[in-house]
């Protein structure tokens, strides 16, 4: 007998409404390069490992902006402050690429990606790795350089809203 006859699959609906309850950083993973420049909010992003430092970055395969991410190799995870709500709402629509970006001030990081100024933090990466899940591609990011931010506050998505995250003093 087979692992899969054993194991009742779960609806579809069900695996959206509990993953909506697991709290998650909001972040706009950008890209620029030969294919051009792109970018998109996604809180589907996760560390793997600090040596080297990677994160891993989902992203659909019939996303506009997929080609763009897959033939750059290169991406730039900013992480958002309380505040941006608005822009992970433009990233995160049909908004053509030239709005999303004008909403926002920016740079270019180490591998040419935009950084966002403002962001809590952003991880300028080299893709190593993509591994195709289902109806996604999950990116293993190897970060070349980071940059953050001592003074915002956070961002998090949870139960499909916005909240902010206020950081601690030190202690």
């Amino acid at each position: 007998m087979s692992l899969d006859t054993l194991t009742p699959a779960v609806e579809k609906l069900a695996f959206r409404n509990a993953m909506s309850r697991l709290g998650a950083a909001v972040n706009i993973i950008t890209t620029e390069g030969p294919a051009g420049r792109a970018g998109f909010t996604a809180s589907a992003v996760c560390s793997v490992t600090d040596s080297p430092p990677t994160l891993l970055v989902c992203l659909n395969r019939a996303a506009s902006v997929y080609p763009v991410f897959r033939e750059n190799r290169q991406l730039c995870v900013n992480t958002l402050a309380a505040g941006h709500e608005s822009l992970s709402g433009l990233f995160g629509g049909k908004t053509p690429m030239a709005e999303r970006f004008s909403a926002a001030e920016w740079s270019a990081a180490v591998t040419g990606s935009p950084v966002l100024h403002g962001a809590v933090a952003s991880f300028d990466c080299r893709i190593t790795q993509i591994v195709s899940v289902g109806t996604h591609d999950t990116l293993f990011c190897e970060v070349v350089d980071v940059v953050h931010s001592e003074d915002n506050h956070g961002l998090a998505w949870f139960d499909r809203g916005y909240h902010p995250l206020k950081r601690q003093e030190a202690r």
